[in-house]
C-alpha cells in the first residue's frame, strides 16, 4: 500500500441529467470529485443524488488518504459544507487541556480543511464576504498554514470542464444523457482509469499516476484492456 507524505486535494461537484428530465435536486446525475492538486490523480469519481449518502462515500476516501499521509492532507473545495461537517463527523478528535469544562473537538493534527466561497451569502459580523473559512477547529498542533492565494479548486474545476468535451452524457443535449445511473457510473470508471494510467496530463506532462509514484509507467490500451476489473 502507497504512503504519502503530504496530500492536497481538492474537491467539487459536477452535474449532468439521467433518465427523465427531472428537477436538479431528485437527479442521480451529480458527480463527487476529488483530485489530488499535485499529480492530477483523481482519487474519487462517484455519481448519484445530491445527498449524504454521496458525500460520505467521498469523505471515507479522504479519510482513508488522511491515514496514509506521513504528515498532513489538506482539503479545499467549494462552499459546500458537507464535505468538512462529515468529515468531522468520521474522524474529529477530543482535545483535553485539563481546564474545565467540556473539551474541545477538533480535526486530527495534520488535517486542514478550507472553503472557498463563491457567492454573497456568506458575510462576517462586519458585512465584508468570507472568501475562504475555516469550517472546523484545528489541532493546535497542525503545522499547515495555507496561504489564502492556493486556497481553491481550480485544477478539478478543469477537470470537470475536460469531462462535458469528453463525455456525451455530460453535455447539455437531452439525447445524450445517461439512461441510468448505473451506465453514467461505467462511463466515470471508463474516463477515471484513462486519465489516472493512460493519458498524460495536459499541464504536467505525464501520467497522474505516474507523477503520483503509484506506478512506473503509464499503460497503454492494450495494457488497459486485459485488466480484470473486481466489483
Amino acid at each position: 500500500m502507497n504512503e504519502f507524505v503530504k496530500l492536497v486535494i481538492e474537491g467539487d461537484e459536477l452535474y449532468t441529467k439521467v433518465g427523465k428530465n427531472k428537477e436538479a435536486s431528485a437527479s442521480e446525475g451529480w458527480t463527487i470529485v476529488l483530485m489530488d492538486r499535485a499529480s492530477r490523480f483523481i482519487w474519487h469519481l462517484k455519481c448519484g443524488r445530491k445527498e449524504q449518502k454521496l458525500f460520505l462515500e467521498a469523505m471515507m476516501t479522504v479519510t482513508e488518504l488522511f491515514e496514509r499521509s506521513a504528515e498532513s492532507l489538506q482539503l479545499f473545495t467549494d462552499g459546500e459544507k458537507r464535505y468538512s461537517q462529515l468529515l468531522f463527523n468520521i474522524c474529529h478528535e477530543v482535545l483535553r487541556t485539563g481546564k474545565r469544562g467540556r473539551p474541545t473537538k477538533v480535526l486530527p493534527k495534520g488535517l486542514v480543511v478550507r472553503l472557498k466561497n463563491k457567492s454573497s451569502k456568506r458575510r462576517d459580523s462586519e458585512g465584508k464576504l468570507k472568501k475562504v473559512e475555516t469550517p472546523k477547529p484545528e489541532h493546535p498542533e497542525t503545522t499547515e498554514k495555507p496561504e489564502e492565494k492556493d486556497i481553491h479548486a481550480n485544477h478539478v474545476e478543469a477537470f470537470n470542464s475536460a469531462i462535458r468535451r469528453y463525455l456525451a452524457a455530460f453535455r447539455r443535449r437531452t439525447n445524450t444523457y445517461a439512461k441510468s445511473v448505473v451506465g453514467l457510473q461505467r462511463v466515470l470508471d471508463i474516463f477515471w482509469m484513462v486519465h489516472n494510467f493512460v493519458r498524460s496530463h495536459f499541464t504536467t506532462r505525464e501520467v497522474p499516476a505516474v507523477a503520483l509514484g503509484i506506478i512506473e509507467k503509464g499503460l497503454t490500451w492494450e495494457d488497459l484492456l486485459q485488466i480484470r476489473l473486481i466489483s
